[in-house]
């Protein structure tokens, strides 16, 4: 059976709520009160094709995983199709489009962009404000995620000379699996909001050029259609959020290890979302230019702009459902009696949380404080890395450290050997990554790599390294070149 758009527009309150996407219709109406971001969202598109703002967040399966065959109402009718594709063609572009349009016309090409930084100058301006702002943010007034890159600056190194270093070797192993470099693909959601390829730009770029690639419980596409744009002998790990229920977090594993991912990254860190505050009014501001004006306050009404503000944002929700109550007692032995792969933890921010990961026997620990997106005023990555070194470098000996600047913070490849310096077995990147794929898809992926080889042998050899191995913390010293203020009490 066929709909009409007429008979999908009258179901379009809390009792019965019908949906399209992609010119099929479905029953949503149970769903609603298990939606994670909220029944208000779906609300605003009952009985109407919401298929734009569906697509760019969900993997394409998500229906299918989430509503019963019941609920999938059939095809709309032919006419129907027709209208809803030719009010696309004849929709005016939002101003917001024409300005993506025209910085497109003017992207520079790959052979100019010299540096991470450059990829996400370009990225910065041929990206939507909403993905922009969804992959820039961070908790906050995003100090976090600026002293995450800042960390940096306050070390330096101490440069050995006199060293055989025409033969540099770049490559290492993460979890006993090789990579050409001491660089992954850390977890990151939502690719799809700068690319319409998504997380599978990142994924043949990384097996182009033989690095880990982390995929994303929150991708905006689903694990098999990821693993399915893999090479042969292309390794993925998985970055699980754990869900609060133990029956769908036990499938999700047994789902992802059936499917050949290699090593499991338990997030720790993202057990509620944290507060974006520039991802939350990107809506606001949209409108606003669209209108050409802003809603005002009057006295007598306390309710403008529609009451209060979605706090979750673009993607917040996604977490809604995740296991808030997990501890080193019960969830790492729970995890380790359904699956034998690599158990990593990750959103490490403390010496004594990397301690107790050490004695609780996982095999590696991910620093990370996720960007700076949650919890304000956290410590960065390279701190945290450099206090363990300092406190218990015994933990080095036990596990695998990484440090994580998922969403802000390395910006060269000198960056990356900071942290290796420091013992870190590898820096995992998720922001830059992003930006390459939004901009110029797999080729974007492959150029910052390439950026990020070339840096990464340039310093090696400059600081008298031939191989990941002869990097050592007595080649690195951190130095606060300003003096601490002095009370005048």
């Amino acid at each position: 059976m066929s709909w009409s758009l007429l008979q999908v527009s009258q179901h379009n309150t809390p009792d019965s709520c019908w949906v399209i996407i992609n010119n099929n219709v479905y029953d949503v109406t149970d769903f609603l009160p298990d939606h994670p971001g909220g029944s208000q969202i779906i609300l605003k598109y009952a009985g109407r094709d919401a298929t734009l703002v569906y697509e760019p967040i969900h993997p394409p399966d998500a229906l299918e995983k989430h509503l019963p065959d019941s609920k999938h109402l059939g095809p709309l009718d032919l006419d129907s199709s027709r209208q809803i594709a030719k009010e696309q063609d004849y929709k005016p572009k939002t101003k917001d489009l024409v300005r993506i349009q025209e910085a497109r016309k003017r992207q520079p090409p790959l052979g100019r962009i010299l540096s991470l930084d450059d990829m996400e100058a370009v990225a910065r301006n041929v990206l939507s404000r909403k993905a922009l702002d969804y992959y820039s943010s961070a908790s906050d007034n995003e100090i976090s995620n600026k002293e995450n890159a800042r960390a940096f600056s306050r070390y330096f190194f101490h440069a050995r000379v006199m060293r055989p270093v025409s033969q540099c070797n770049p490559t290492t192993t993460i979890l006993g699996y090789k990579t050409s470099l001491p660089v992954f693909v850390s977890g990151a959601a939502l690719a799809k909001l700068g690319h319409p390829d998504g997380e599978i730009n990142i994924t043949k770029g990384a097996g182009a050029a033989s690095i880990i690639q982390m995929v994303s419980s929150n991708a905006s596409l689903s694990p098999s259609s990821i693993m399915d744009a893999t090479i042969p002998g292309q390794i993925l790990f998985f970055q699980l959020y754990k869900h609060r229920n133990h029956s769908i977090a036990e499938k999700r594993i047994r789902d992802i290890e059936a499917l050949g991912y290699k090593a499991i990254f338990l997030t720790v860190d993202a057990i509620v979302p944290g507060n974006r505050e520039r991802d939350i009014r990107s809506p606001w501001i949209l409108e606003d230019e669209e209108a050409g004006s802003s809603p005002v306050w009057r006295e007598g009404d306390n309710n403008i702009g529609g009451g209060e503000a979605n706090a979750f944002g673009t993607a917040g929700a996604l977490v809604a459902n995740d296991d808030r109550d997990m501890t080193w007692q019960k969830t790492i032995p729970w995890i380790r009696g359904i699956t034998q792969l690599p158990l990593v933890i990750k959103g490490i921010q403390c010496v004594e949380d990397a301690v107790l990961a050490a004695e609780a026997g996982v095999d590696g620990i991910l620093i990370s404080n996720h960007g700076g997106m949650l919890l304000y005023s956290s410590m960065p990555p390279l701190e945290v890395l450099h206090r363990l070194r300092m406190q218990r470098p015994d933990v080095f000996d036990k596990l695998e450290v990484t440090t994580d600047v998922c969403l802000g913070g390395i910006k060269r490849g000198t960056d990356v050997l900071k942290a290796l310096c420091l013992g870190a077995t590898a820096v995992g990147l998720g922001r830059p990554f992003l930006y390459a794929q939004s901009a110029y898809g797999v080729a974007g992926v492959l150029k910052i790599i390439q950026v990020l080889e070339r840096e990464i042998l340039t310093a090696m050899r400059l600081l008298g390294a031939s191989s990941i191995q002869d990097l050592n913390p007595s080649m690195i010293e951190r130095v606060d070149w300003q003096p601490p203020l002095c009370s005048k009490l």
